[in-house]
Formats: structure tokens, C-alpha cells, sequence
């Protein structure tokens, strides 16, 4: 799923920045250059989705940039983070018994050796 919201970049003396969500009150992160900072922005934003997510809270809506005043050290961000729900589930496969048999005897979990595979293929 994708979420995009809006954060305020704020700069501090020494050049580094502090970022605030105004939609996420508490939400608020650090970056000591301005590329940290927006990795740092989305880094906060995904573990404050799957916090809100897994306490089964109502996400808040994303307001407009336009909305957001900035003040002169200020500016504002959209930042967009996209998640993935990782719960397993079963799924019923079909191998030929020479490659059960190898599975078996070397120990890997097919599982593992599947999700591997498949994290692969789909970056």
C-alpha cells in the first residue's frame, strides 16, 4: 500500500535538519544532511504507519502541501513510502521428488529457499 504525506524540513544551525509531520503529531525524525534527512523522513513515516497499523487506529488524512505554511528555515516535502503486508500464508506447491529428496537432505527449509526466489525476481 502507498502513503504520501507531507513533512516539514526543518534547518537547524549546524546544517542539519529536523522533520515534522504536521498530520502525525509525534512523529518527528533528525537528518544530518539533507539526503539522510529524507531517508530518515521516510524511515519514521513507515514505522509510524505500521505503529498506528498494528494498534488498529484510523490513519489520519494527508493534508495538502499548498495547506503547510513554512516558516523562512523551513520548507515542506511530500514523502511517499509504500509497505508490505509480510503475514505468511500457505500456499499448496507442487516439486518433483528428486528435488524434495535434495531439499530434505541438505536441510533448507523450502519455504526460505521459495521467498528467497521470489524476493529476487520481483526487486
Amino acid at each position: 500500500m502507498e502513503y504520501v504525506y507531507p513533512a516539514v524540513f526543518h534547518t537547524n544551525r549546524d546544517n542539519s535538519y529536523t522533520i515534522t509531520y504536521p498530520d502525525l503529531p509525534g512523529c518527528v525524525s533528525e537528518g544530518k544532511s539533507l539526503e539522510n534527512a529524507i531517508f530518515m523522513a521516510q524511515s519514521a513515516l513507515s514505522q509510524w504507519i505500521g505503529y498506528l497499523s498494528d494498534e488498529k487506529q484510523e490513519l489520519p488524512t494527508a493534508s495538502s502541501i499548498k495547506s503547510i505554511n513554512a516558516s523562512g528555515e523551513e520548507f515542506v516535502s511530500l514523502i511517499r513510502i509504500e509497505t508490505k503486508e509480510d503475514r505468511a500464508i500457505k500456499r499448496t506447491v507442487s516439486i518433483p521428488k528428486w528435488m524434495d529428496d535434495r531439499v530434505v537432505e541438505s536441510g533448507l527449509s523450502l519455504s526460505r529457499v521459495l521467498q528467497d526466489a521470489l524476493s529476487q525476481r520481483f526487486q
